[in-house]
């Protein structure tokens, strides 16, 4: 589905970052960080161009070599890794930031992802998230099909037990992000500190 979706010319969810990551992008050590699921690459060229170490990671090898192709176009590198994130393994505290921005995975899987980005944050790490949240498929504006893909804060709370939440909400805002997220959308948001 995603190397389908990645294969046209145009950046299907646009070539700027995330409006949330800017938001909290002071709060994120400039050190090694870990992008989940990170697309075409729009996150992780963001970060890079403010001096982060990225890994991006993503199970689509089109839509990486998109994302190396941006940063190319930026001036930054960026470290791309294709793999099933159900697979692949964060090594324990490796990471001075991991960054999910829109990483929708079945709850398991979620949970086990969740459970090894706790491991895998040094300390003083910094985890952001921002996620749908079981209310959006009524926007019918972007994200995934099925509630059980969405995520909400209580269960966040839980997956991620062993971090500090410097921010944890859920709301409604508006998202303008290239042809699949256009419009009223309802998310959950987070930002995480491992001590």
């Amino acid at each position: 589905m995603w190397n389908e979706r990645y294969s046209q010319a145009e950046y299907v969810y646009g070539k700027n970052p995330n409006d949330f990551l800017v938001e909290v992008v002071q709060q994120i050590p400039r050190g090694r960080v870990l992008c989940l699921a990170d697309g075409e690459g729009r996150n992780g060229v963001y970060l890079a161009q403010q001096g982060c170490q990225v890994t991006a990671v993503d199970a689509s090898p089109i839509g990486l070599e998109k994302a190396r192709k941006l940063a190319a176009e930026r001036s930054v590198a960026i470290k791309t890794i294709v793999a099933d994130l159900a697979e692949f393994p964060i090594q324990p505290d490796a990471w001075d930031a991991i960054v999910s921005i829109f990483c929708h995975l079945p709850p398991t899987i979620r949970a086990h992802v969740h459970r090894q980005v706790v491991t895998g944050l040094r300390s003083g790490g910094v985890f952001v998230l921002e996620a749908y949240t079981p209310r959006q498929l009524a926007f019918k504006t972007g994200g995934p099909p099925t509630a059980d893909l969405t995520m909400e804060l209580a269960t966040l709370q839980q997956e991620l037990k062993g971090l500090e939440f410097n921010h944890a909400v859920e709301l409604e805002r508006d998202i303008q992000k290239g042809l699949f997220h256009r419009g009223r959308s309802a998310v959950v948001q987070v930002v995480a500190v491992k001590a």
